[in-house]
């Protein structure tokens, strides 16, 4: 039971958090912040918070959790703001696309009477705001939390139990790990759908625009670029080592198709056709197994 929390962001990231441990009775008083009054009166207005305040300070004061839930470009301004008002044994945690960027921010402004515990719940939708919230969002879906020697145990366990009381599997591993895992799976997918719209949209002329062409299996590989441009950018940012290395191993491969077609090499590409869909079917049916199990 956590007597007081903070959520400082109040979208579909934290909005969802609040409404599941509201359902779940795990939270005594539910405070949400951030810089959009509008948005805090609506996640109010929808029961996902009980109060609410645009003064971080006023937040954080007496929260015995505060959890980030803002773009990775904001981790810096806001820790710094909320350091001075946070009490003895507060347990900051956040749910952020980037660890090792988590973990920094928080080393450089949280005082050493409180504990940071980098989460990273795996969940989401191309939605946000608090109007896009909903609670079972985090169900069947993993959480990695990213410890470092300094964790405080309680702490740890607090923040763990958080994210499994709203459905995740949690799962703990070092905090460079999981931004070479995530920038595989996650955020360079992310890249390539941005560059792809961007692709076709410069394609536009005065005979035809090409979207009006475009059906199911575009709308589905770019839902993701209707993501949030500003946060996108804070995460690439964040995590542009890894990134820049997937950037290229993406480059590698439609190097290959380029080459295969310039050489009309019908095997070459069945071959990496073939791998590619073997490798999703192996992974879907995996998936598919894990969700019955």
């Amino acid at each position: 039971m956590i007597e007081k929390l903070t959520i400082i962001g109040v979208g579909l990231i934290g909005g969802s958090l609040a409404l599941a441990l509201k359902e779940a009775g795990q939270v005594g008083h539910m405070l949400g912040a951030g810089r959009d009054e509008a948005n805090l009166k609506l996640a109010q207005s929808l029961g996902i918070v009980d109060a609410w305040t645009t003064s971080l300070t006023a937040a954080v004061q007496d929260a015995d959790v505060v959890v980030l839930a803002i773009p990775m470009g904001a981790y810096d301004a806001v820790l710094a703001a909320i350091s001075p008002a946070l009490k003895a044994g507060c347990v900051v945690t956040d749910a952020g696309s980037t660890k090792q960027h988590a973990l920094a921010a928080a080393a450089r402004h949280l005082p050493e009477h409180t504990h940071f515990i980098a989460a990273h719940p795996i969940a989401g939708t191309e939605q946000s705001g608090a109007a896009a919230a909903f609670s079972t969002l985090y169900q069947q879906h993993l959480c990695i939390v990213t410890p470092d020697e300094k964790s405080d145990a309680l702490a740890l366990q607090c923040v763990k139990s958080m994210w499994q009381t709203v459905g995740c599997e949690v799962l703990e591993m070092p905090a460079a790990e999981h931004d070479d895992l995530l920038a595989t799976v996650s955020h360079l997918p992310h890249l390539a759908a941005f560059a792809i719209v961007n692709a076709v949209q410069k394609q536009k002329c005065e005979a035809y625009d090409p979207f009006a062409f475009a059906a199911g299996g575009f709308r589905d590989f770019t839902r993701i670029a209707s993501s949030s441009p500003s946060m996108w950018r804070d995460i690439a940012l964040a995590n542009r080592g890894a990134l820049v290395k997937q950037i290229d191993g993406l480059q590698d491969e439609l190097s290959a198709i380029k080459q295969a077609l310039l050489d009309e090499d019908d095997a070459a590409l069945f071959a990496m056709f073939d791998a590619a869909k073997d490798a999703r079917d192996t992974w879907l049916n995996s998936s598919k197994q894990g969700e019955k199990s």
